[in-house]
């Protein structure tokens, strides 16, 4: 257990921020962090409510789905994760919620558009929503095909996870990643803010039109263009 002490704290603190930021409720989230060098990742174990975790309860598990080191189950979403790490490059953290504004839009099955410049400094477009899950799918494996349906999306859109660094599942929820654990749970607080303004613009104005593009590509550039000159 002691080989993975960084990785289980990393991990273990990651998932302390989702009550902490009101990202779901009793056990309604997981988050993992990964080690890239010995191919595996430290996870929320399946059921447990966060007041009962502490590092030692995170699970290890390969990317073959394998647990190596835990006597707990891991998240029923391990497969999503292992999945996302697999497929999108330089990703070190996964968070799934079940946010309220971010899966009331994927309960709409829709993806959320740019309307202002709090959205344009974390993405350039819409973020993406997914298809439902096929019956088919599903019933070959939920989990595993749920993270094939976002990378699957991805391509689909042409979409970079780098830049876009956040999905909705059609009628389940959200997931987010970055360079950690810890920047995968911010994506996360981000993306469900977003989703709020969204909603309360289209309650204000059914109408509203997403932000023009000169607008959104400064917003954009300014953090992250060739000449970005947002922070120190």
């Amino acid at each position: 257990m002691n080989q993975y002490k960084t990785l289980r704290e990393e991990a273990y603190e990651a998932n302390m921020e989702i009550p902490k930021q009101h990202l779901a409720m009793y056990t309604w989230g997981n988050v993992s962090a990964f080690d890239v060098e010995r191919g595996v990742f430290a996870i929320k174990p399946s059921g447990v409510k966060y007041d009962k975790l502490t590092p030692d309860s995170m699970v290890v598990v390969d990317l073959d789905g394998k647990t190596v080191d835990s006597q707990l189950k891991p998240s029923s979403d391990t497969k999503t994760h292992l999945v996302l790490y697999r497929s999108f490059t330089g990703i070190r953290g996964v968070t799934h919620t079940h946010s309220t504004y971010a899966t009331a839009w994927a309960q709409a099955r829709a993806s959320v558009p740019v309307f202002g410049t709090t959205h344009a400094d974390f993405g350039d477009r819409p973020i993406p929503c997914t298809d439902y899950i096929s019956a088919e799918a599903l019933s070959r494996d939920y989990e595993l095909e749920t993270g094939n349906l976002i990378v699957e999306t991805f391509k689909k859109d042409n979409l970079n996870p780098s830049q876009i660094n956040m999905v909705l599942v059609a009628g389940h929820g959200p997931f987010t990643w970055g360079k950690d654990a810890a920047d995968s749970v911010y994506h996360a607080a981000v993306l469900e803010e977003v989703c709020r303004m969204a909603l309360l613009t289209l309650f204000i104005d059914p109408l509203a039109k997403p932000l023009p593009e000169h607008i959104l590509r400064k917003h954009w550039d300014r953090k992250h263009g060739a000449r970005a000159y947002y922070g120190q």
